[in-house]
């Protein structure tokens, strides 16, 4: 069994935290040492698991800034993570290997005492970056240079999906490496032991009886398209006229205080449903628990999930694993997850498709219960825990014994 340290630049609750706590829960479950670093951890805005001590956590380096008015992010991120790189180099006991994802330049650095290094690609940092002026090439060449770069000094290369597999070799046209899909997954343990909440006492309102509800999970950023599902509402309210009256969407989304955009597009979105005069029947929650979350799983109808190009989306798993049917952008990784016609719908980005097969839920109820069944198999058989687990473990396994006979050389 080896000692093993996860870099993580913060640890707070979006889909790229979730992958890498559901890492660290397998390695453990597999015997192994199992700790965090990170550059960020606010108890109040993370994964359970990260809180009440089942993984251990350390923070190096959150004094650092995370911009510089308002800018160079991705600069700030880079050294923050080669300063948590350092600290795990000396003020730490050496691991015997490191997983680390999101920023590579620490990569080079781990490399320098550590054994082995993982890389987990959730896409190309590159391509997150928004387009801009002349100036914001300048900044970005060397940034770019230095994440192809570093990423091919890791020993191992995880990619989420088979859509991000082909971003990553269009992006790092140089790397002549091979990669490795691994699915994330859900802890489907963690969803079983949870008690499920009353709705009202998550969404602090009483709904009418016999409502349907609509869920929308993901955070509050404008990349996301959730204005998607506050118009397909207004859509559905032409659509069913009186029926509509026992039709909710709930908006739950992730929301830190401290990133601008989060308050900005939260009052945005308000602000589109007051417009479209369906404010009645949108429910908002800024980051609702872990707990909170299953809650709103098991009480939904149907889940939405409207980002385009998503790397792999979380959400439409956890959907599936809680038996609702799923409804979401046809790209990126939903089309891997969902089987069209099957367990969900894969649409345009267009308020109108997305409205006409929420109706088909809303009006046939045995099509959900199918659909719901349908997608909880699925998930069983491609994207369950013990399978993540599994895979996980063998890849460590053989890393540990090719670092001992490397030692024994």
């Amino acid at each position: 069994m080896g000692r093993i340290v996860l870099l993580h630049p913060d640890l707070g609750v979006g889909g790229a935290e979730r992958l890498v706590v559901d890492a660290a829960l397998a390695l453990k479950s597999g015997g192994h040492d199992v700790k965090f670093v990170t550059t960020h951890h606010d108890p109040n805005h993370c994964f359970m698991e990260t809180k009440d001590g089942t993984i251990p956590v350390t923070v190096y380096g959150d004094w650092l800034p995370r911009h510089i008015y308002g800018r160079f992010f991705a600069l700030c991120a880079y050294i923050r993570m080669i300063y948590a790189a350092l600290c795990i180099l000396f003020l730490e006991d050496i691991p015997d290997i490191v997983l680390c994802d999101l920023v590579s330049i620490c990569i080079p650095i781990l490399k320098l005492r550590c054994s082995c290094v993982i890389f987990y690609v959730h896409f190309p940092d590159q391509l997150l970056s928004n387009r801009g002026g002349l100036l914001k090439k300048i900044y970005r060449a060397p940034l770019n240079y230095l994440e192809e770069y570093t990423t091919g000094k890791a020993d191992k290369i995880f990619v989420n999906s088979e859509f991000t597999q082909e971003v990553f070799k269009k992006t790092f046209k140089k790397l002549k490496v091979e990669t490795e899909i691994l699915y994330p997954t859900v802890h489907t343990e963690f969803f079983d032991k949870t008690k499920v909440l009353p709705l009202e006492r998550v969404i602090e309102t009483k709904l009418p009886k016999n409502s349907f509800v609509v869920l929308s999970i993901n955070r509050y950023e404008r990349k996301k398209d959730l204005h998607l599902c506050i118009e397909a509402m207004s859509i559905l309210q032409t659509l069913l006229r009186k029926d509509f009256e026992s039709i909710y969407l709930i908006m739950a989304g992730g929301y830190d205080k401290r990133v601008e955009e989060n308050v900005e597009h939260y009052l945005e979105l308000i602000g589109v449903a007051d417009e479209l005069h369906v404010s009645d029947h949108v429910i908002f929650l800024r980051s609702p628990s872990d707990q909170e979350k299953i809650s709103l799983l098991h009480h939904a109808d149907i889940v939405v999930y409207t980002p385009s190009n998503e790397h792999f989306g979380i959400v439409p798993l956890e959907a599936m694993y809680a038996g609702k049917p799923v409804i979401a952008q046809n790209s990126g990784g939903p089309k891997e997850s969902i089987k069209n016609g099957q367990t969900g719908f894969l649409v345009d980005a267009d308020s109108t498709d997305f409205a006409g097969k929420m109706r088909l839920f809303v009006c046939d109820k045995k099509m959900k219960i199918q659909f719901g069944k349908d997608g909880k198999q699925r998930f069983i058989d491609l994207f369950s825990f013990n399978a993540f687990k599994s895979k996980l473990n063998a890849i460590v396994k053989n890393l540990l014994e090719d670092c001992e006979k490397r030692k024994t050389k």
